[in-house]
């Protein structure tokens, strides 16, 4: 049965609309819900740590294990260009241009050399 409805022309669409479901799902909940939620309340503040751990997780995981061209520069230029951008970000109280524009401008520097 499963392998006669991978074959079926409508497999692709079916995926989609699993796919679409998924994201809408929760997109929907989420309007829903965005009136109900104190911004000040402990839940709140749970989602919000948990967002920045899961978003420093993967910018750590780009900069430590990158794939494609990022991974044949030296684990020692990642570094700095990442110290530099949090140095800069730091320094502008959250000025994430000018700390991405550094950053980015040092990886390009020290791999050109």
């Amino acid at each position: 049965m499963a392998a006669e409805l991978a074959r079926s022309p409508l497999w692709p669409w079916i995926l989609l609309l699993g796919a679409a479901a998924g994201t809408y799902l929760w997109r929907g909940l989420g309007v829903v819900f965005a009136g109900r939620l104190r911004r000040d309340s402990l839940l709140f503040q749970w989602f919000t740590c948990v967002t920045y751990a899961m978003l420093a997780a993967l910018v750590a995981r780009v900069i430590v294990l990158p794939v494609g061209i990022l991974a044949e520069t030296p684990l020692a230029f990642r570094l700095a260009a990442a110290a530099a951008g949090m140095a800069v970000m730091l320094w502008r109280r959250g000025g994430l241009v000018p700390a991405l524009a550094v950053g980015t401008g040092l990886l390009i520097v020290l791999s050109a050399t």
